[in-house]
């Protein structure tokens, strides 16, 4: 995302160094205006295509690593010796420093060049990946999965980098922002895709074969495609480095708490609460130390302004909302015990919508259209949630491809044009701001992320329990209609058992797991109807924005034409 904040900076700025992200503006000025060259002149259309299809490699490398372990958890917790619980640890360990390592890594481009931090970007991404190969059990695939965490942050920033580098100035944050964008949604439904023969064919060491193959072959892209060059300053100051350390603990407390929670339930596993209160803890010292910093890393005054408090909380809302393709409908799915055959088309159909929604959002993103997109967007993720939250035992993904074609172009929809805005907004208070809106982006939409994911998870739990409970006590023995299904369910034991007792037990332990996997679906469907509920309501309060907008503009119009 910090390449977005980059090439539009320098774009915006000419002489300002496009990688500063929080550089005040005495270190600003000392740093010259690059010499042209050729790589900042116009490119062709050739060129220009050259850079898109770099930069979407770039972005499925980076997300394919990211979700090929998240995708296949229960595929590869036996080649691993591992339960289910455990093998969410893989999950919680690449997320622990991914989620705020690109915080730093604004400033390291800054101070240390453009060109050597994608060299090294991408051999530290390869190297990891090699890694992966020698896993065999689950402690070594946590370690190196920690380590593709800190390897893979580059790898986003470099993706963005060379979809903006396709596009002249005045199309950076709209067509290039857009594709970008679009690009990180992408990776999910082509993981889904293509994880089934990986397993199939080697378990764990085949899926990361993969990366690694794809690691090798982005080397050769850094180096043989160069990237417009930056003029460098120092900008990084020691404070910075216990600031950052402050916010990468408290940033990956957060991540391993919304990771583990719902698996080892919120209150009943102490370490959690520590993780937490040290998440507090560390968040706390990071505030005061920048609230009395000359030149903060963070500017935690604006941050706290009540304008990035209203962009913070719509970014959370849609993430909350975006999640429920990932952290419900995927679930469901398995719930309904669907296998790969019967959801691949679903997974293209997502794929064809991300797509097509990224492109039209390239087509639309403009000031005045950004509010319209939202309209739009939000009303695609309230329709096709409420369409989902009808779903029974007897849904099929069939009955499921309008509703989620809408959700995956709702989400390709909404994030550009709110992240133009944000930054525009950050960029006209000086580049100063630069960073400390990074912050909020990447907060709200890693940490939001699994706040959706967990928080999701947690409601169709109780939800679950809750209607379990409802429809045990209406299974009474003394029902005919309860003992006639008991019947037929220990029929198909008949031949088998002969005890007349033990067969009606496992008629009646058939009959409770029917009704567990009713209860799932009716728990699902109201996380269905919540996510709809949310996504109303978030259009509702955009609706009615846009009309206050508008009846005060009318209402002061008159008063700014002078009098004759």
């Amino acid at each position: 995302m910090s390449a977005v904040v980059m090439a539009a900076a320098n774009d915006s700025r000419g002489a300002a160094p496009a990688e500063i992200g929080a550089v005040d503006g005495d270190q600003a000025k000392l740093a010259a205006a690059p010499a042209p060259s050729p790589v900042q002149a116009e490119k062709g259309l050739a060129q220009s295509a050259v850079y898109v299809f770099g930069s979407i490699f770039l972005f499925l490398t980076q997300g394919l690593g990211m979700n090929l372990a998240l995708a296949n958890l229960t595929q590869v917790q036996g080649s691993l010796s591992a339960t289910s619980v455990e093998a969410a640890w893989l999950s919680a360990a690449y997320m622990a420093p991914n989620v705020s390592l690109s915080i730093a890594l604004v400033k390291i481009r800054a101070q240390y060049g453009l060109r050597r931090f994608a060299e090294i970007g991408i051999v530290g991404f390869v190297f990891v990946s090699l890694m992966n190969v020698f896993v065999s059990d689950l402690h070594s695939a946590i370690v190196v999965r920690f380590i593709s965490g800190i390897a893979a942050a580059p790898m986003s920033t470099l993706g963005f980098l060379y979809m903006l580098e396709a596009f002249p100035p005045a199309r950076k944050l709209t067509v290039g922002l857009a594709l970008a964008l679009t690009c990180t949604t992408i990776s999910a439904p082509i993981t889904r895709l293509i994880s089934p023969t990986l397993i199939e064919y080697g378990q764990w060491h085949a899926l990361y074969t993969l990366e690694m193959a794809l690691a090798l072959i982005a080397l050769p892209i850094i180096y043989l495609l160069p990237l417009t060059p930056v003029p460098h300053a120092k900008v990084i100051q020691r404070l910075d480095i216990l600031s950052y350390l402050l916010v990468a603990t408290s940033f990956g407390c957060l991540a391993i708490v919304l990771s583990m929670g719902r698996l080892y339930w919120w209150f009943e596993a102490p370490w959690l609460g520590v993780l937490l209160a040290a998440a507090i803890a560390s968040s706390t010292a990071a505030v005061l130390i920048e609230l009395n910093r000359a030149v903060p890393l963070i500017d935690v005054r604006w941050l706290a302004s009540k304008e990035i408090v209203h962009f913070a909380a719509v970014l959370l809302i849609f993430r909350l909302v975006a999640s429920e393709q990932s952290a419900i409908a995927t679930n469901f799915y398995q719930q309904l015990g669907l296998q790969f055959e019967q959801v691949a088309t679903l997974y293209w159909i997502i794929l064809g919508a991300a797509i097509s929604g990224g492109l039209l959002c390239a087509v639309l993103m403009s000031p005045q259209h950004s509010e319209r997109v939202h309209v739009l967007a939000l009303g695609l993720l309230a329709t096709g949630a409420y369409l989902d939250s009808q779903a029974t035992g007897l849904t099929r993904p069939e009955q499921m491809y309008l509703s989620q074609a809408m959700i995956s172009a709702g989400t390709a929809l909404f994030l550009p044009p709110a992240m133009a805005r944000g930054f525009k907004a950050a960029l006209s208070k000086g580049p100063s701001y630069i960073l400390s809106f990074f912050v909020v982006f990447m907060f709200t939409q890693n940490i939001g992320s699994l706040a959706g994911t967990a928080a999701f998870g947690t409601f169709v739990a109780v939800r679950e329990k809750f209607h379990s409970n409802i429809l045990a006590e209406q299974l009474v023995l003394s029902n005919p209609l309860v003992a006639q299904r008991i019947n037929q369910l220990a029929a198909a034991y008949s031949k088998v058992v002969g005890d007349r007792a033990l067969l009606n037990g496992e008629g009646t332990v058939l009959l409770s797991q029917q009704v567990t996997r009713e209860a799932y679906i009716l728990a699902y469907n109201d996380a269905f109807l919540l996510a709809a509920v949310i996504a109303a309501c978030a259009l509702a309060g955009l609706l009615l924005h846009m009309f206050y907008k508008r009846f005060t503009q009318r209402s002061a119009g008159p008063a700014l034409i002078p009098a004759a």
